[in-house]
């Protein structure tokens, strides 16, 4: 029986397992050091916040793993011998391996900041981080301030969740507006003006300097680099991005960048070895999707494409058009095709944007400004429909055509209040069209003839 050895369990390396499972009778293992089973990664934060118990985030019942004949082995790979097709944990065990599946994810970066490994400082990405989270913070008597080191989406989740313990936060973001080199300026701007809302003390255009320790060895202060004013806190969050997992592949003859190599399917430069989601890097993008892709949805797609592949239907990597969600406090965020900020928009790129005058409700739109294509659109505050907008854009629908039927890819709950007139009458008064917007059609949306 042909053995499959998968290292980690987050979505990419289980998405493999399950479908591997549903195609074949092969062994397969699964070895990770985080936890015993596998959780959903992005629901962490609603477990500090109360909203769910640690079990509550685990698709699975205990009972699955045994029922599908996936073992799993708890333990940290400390080497790959590709030479003897073997693993070594933990730098005792070894197991072998048939094929084998590197699926590790990403580590928190740390940039050399002095005090970057005082007790009291950490990131937000395991388990063992949202237990530290409950030492480090678990009230506001405990730690009477935080500090954030970094403007992503951990970064504002993890502010989001100290705020629900009323926990005072300062949250350093070095660029002039948060996330201002993903998000167009008014949207970037939008979000400043709600995080300063929700009661944090948001410093844009601020470096850390040095996190200083107190004589116990624990954070006590944080240091600005602009102007040496130092903060105390009892807590510091290092939020800002993560890098692959990959540090025990270094001598195992892997071919590795920021990530471990792979082609279009998945594949590293040794036979028999594949990488999947956060850990693993294309040689070339694909379009314009960066070579790396630590996202939720891409590590679900690789691992059912390297299942297939390992199961003798060998097919490539197509990740389709992007997409991606998120929630910056309580706005939920979404982003179809590419809308990209005014640091890496495209020469031929000319965007639109239309904010509600009160609420926070945004959206901005991006086309060809030579043919008027529809290259993608981002919505803060409205829900849309993922299926319609992947419909126009593999259509290459114009601009023109979006506006006019917008609202049938609105995905609102009912009862709410939508905008399409609004945003419509602002593109004419832009652009100096005479759109009329037309009503939502079940028809169209469900494509009944």
């Amino acid at each position: 029986m042909e053995n499959i050895v998968i290292i980690g369990n987050g979505i990419a390396g289980v998405s493999a397992a399950r479908h591997i499972r549903k195609l074949s009778d092969k062994r397969i293992i699964i070895i990770s050091g985080e936890t015993d089973y596998f959780f959903s990664r992005t629901a962490l934060m609603y477990v500090y916040m109360g909203h769910m118990k640690f079990e509550h985030i685990q698709p699975y019942e205990n009972w699955f793993w045994e029922k599908n004949r996936i073992e799993l082995v708890r333990g940290y790979v400390t080497q790959v011998s590709p030479e003897e097709k073997q693993l070594t944990i933990d730098g005792s065990r070894a197991i072998n391996y048939d094929k084998l599946i590197i699926a590790t994810g990403s580590k928190p970066n740390k940039f050399g900041w002095p005090g970057q490994d005082l007790h009291g400082v950490q990131g937000l990405y395991s388990k063992q981080d949202l237990d530290l989270l409950e030492v480090n913070a678990p009230n506001k008597e405990v730690c009477k301030r935080a500090v954030i080191v970094g403007g992503g989406l951990i970064g504002i989740e993890l502010a989001e969740m100290l705020r629900s313990r009323d926990i005072p936060v300062t949250f350093l973001v070095r660029e002039d507006s948060f996330w201002n080199g993903v998000l167009p300026n008014g949207e970037s701007q939008m979000i400043n003006e709600h995080i300063l809302e929700h009661h944090i003390d948001l410093r844009l255009g601020t470096n850390l300097k040095e996190i200083v320790a107190d004589e116990n060895g624990r954070v006590k202060s944080v240091i600005i680099a602009e102007t040496g004013e130092e903060l105390s806190c009892d807590m510091v969050g290092l939020t800002a991005g993560v890098t692959p997992n990959i540090d025990f592949l270094k001598d195992s003859g892997i071919e590795l960048g920021r990530g471990v190599k792979v082609n279009r399917f998945l594949e590293t430069n040794v036979e028999d070895i594949y990488a999947i989601g956060d850990c693993a890097e294309q040689h070339e993008s694909i379009g314009n999707r960066r070579p790396i892709e630590a996202v939720w949805y891409t590590g679900r797609m690789m691992g059912e494409t390297v299942a297939q592949t390992i199961c003798g239907n060998k097919i490539e990597y197509k990740p389709g058009h992007w997409f991606n969600s998120a929630k910056f406090l309580d706005i939920e965020y979404q982003t179809y095709g590419w809308v990209f900020s005014e640091r890496g928009k495209k020469e031929y790129e000319e965007h639109f944007h239309w904010r509600h005058p009160e609420e926070k409700l945004c959206i901005t739109v991006a086309f060809n400004t030579d043919n008027k294509q529809f290259l993608g659109i981002n919505t803060f505050g409205i829900r849309m429909r993922h299926e319609i907008f992947n419909r126009w854009l593999t259509e290459e629908r114009d601009v023109d055509y979006v506006m006019e039927h917008l609202a049938d890819a609105n995905f609102d709950p009912e009862f709410y209040k939508n905008y399409e007139s609004e945003i419509v009458s602002k593109f004419n008064s832009d652009f100096g069209k005479s759109i009329k917007a037309k009503k939502k059609s079940i028809k169209r949306i469900f494509q009944f003839s």
